[in-house]
């Protein structure tokens, strides 16, 4: 890490713990990530994450959409959106009372 860090000129110095803590918090972003795509991949009964799991992962959090949200994952989809002039009346009511049932 240290060595990436001095090659990309990012600053004059690099303190000694610079690398042990971007490690630290890449490995806490990739357990995080991994963990919400084998969340979604066990939703839709799979037993494999996919480049599509892993996208509907990140743009389901909203901390992690935040963060990496401008990214391209290739053979990610797109997101399943109906806009709402779109939809019926009988299926904006059937929504509607389903939404506000415990």
């Amino acid at each position: 890490m240290v060595r990436y860090l001095k090659k990309g000129r990012y600053a004059g110095r690099i303190g000694v713990g610079a690398g042990v803590y971007m490690a630290g918090v890449l490995e806490y972003l990739c357990a995080e990530m991994l963990e919400l795509a084998g969340n979604a991949a066990c939703h839709s009964k799979k037993s494999r994450i996919s480049p599509r799991h892993l996208m509907l992962a990140l743009k389901m959090d909203d901390e992690l959409d935040k963060l990496i949200g401008n990214v391209t994952i290739s053979s990610g989809g797109v997101l399943p959106h109906i806009h709402n002039a779109l939809m019926s009346k009988k299926n904006m009511e059937a929504l509607s009372t389903s939404s506000n049932e415990p």
